[in-house]
């Protein structure tokens, strides 16, 4: 049963830490789009709700929201990002009524083969990159720096795995666990499954 308890306990660790990596590791790529965006187009990091890149291209102001992957959102985060996309329309046609933009949900990684949604585009991977660069082979191009970034973090990464599963461990041996080291199993099953708290 021991085996089993500490088997989810890592299960646990393994989700929430992946859950911090996967915002470290997006924000970086996050930032990254920018810079490139900014060397390139002269872009810049919105000040606008829900929009965390602009600049102007093609006679268009584009406005961008940046993911990590395609499958970032369920349905009402999705429809956060469209109202949001409206929203910003309508603040910067408020200084300029004649501004073309253009919206776009851009991801970092993967793939969408049908990037019009009628209210925005979304462009994923390749696409993405070659957009907010002018550079088709970019997303091949950043696997380097990449790789460099994941090697700094890996130990960082450890340590606080390490952490993360201790401290798991020591509030359920303090919540859960009799005197004598045993699992309350009552009070387990009464937290987990009890109509009331």
């Amino acid at each position: 049963m021991f085996s089993q308890l500490k088997t989810s306990f890592r299960s646990f660790t393994d989700a929430f830490i992946s859950s911090q990596e996967e915002g470290i590791f997006g924000n970086w790529l996050e930032g990254l789009a920018i810079f490139v965006n900014t060397k390139v187009y002269g872009g810049w990091k919105s000040g606008i709700p829900g929009i965390d890149l602009e600049f102007d291209n093609n006679g268009a102001r584009h406005i961008v929201t940046i993911k990590s992957g395609p499958n970032w959102g369920n349905s009402s985060q999705i429809g956060k990002m469209a109202a949001d996309f409206k929203t910003a329309k309508k603040t910067l046609r408020t200084s300029n009524s004649g501004l073309n933009i253009i919206a776009v949900n851009g991801c970092c990684y993967g793939r969408d083969n049908n990037p019009d949604k009628g209210d925005y585009f979304k462009y994923c991977g390749q696409r993405f990159w070659a957009f907010i660069s002018g550079d088709n082979e970019l997303y091949t191009k950043i696997i380097e720096p990449l790789g460099h970034k994941a090697r700094e973090q890996n130990d960082e990464f450890l340590e606080q795995y390490a952490q993360t599963l201790n401290r798991f461990t020591k509030e359920f041996a303090e919540t859960f666990c009799l005197e004598n080291g045993a699992i309350d199993w009552g009070k387990l099953v009464r937290f987990n499954s009890a109509a009331t708290t």
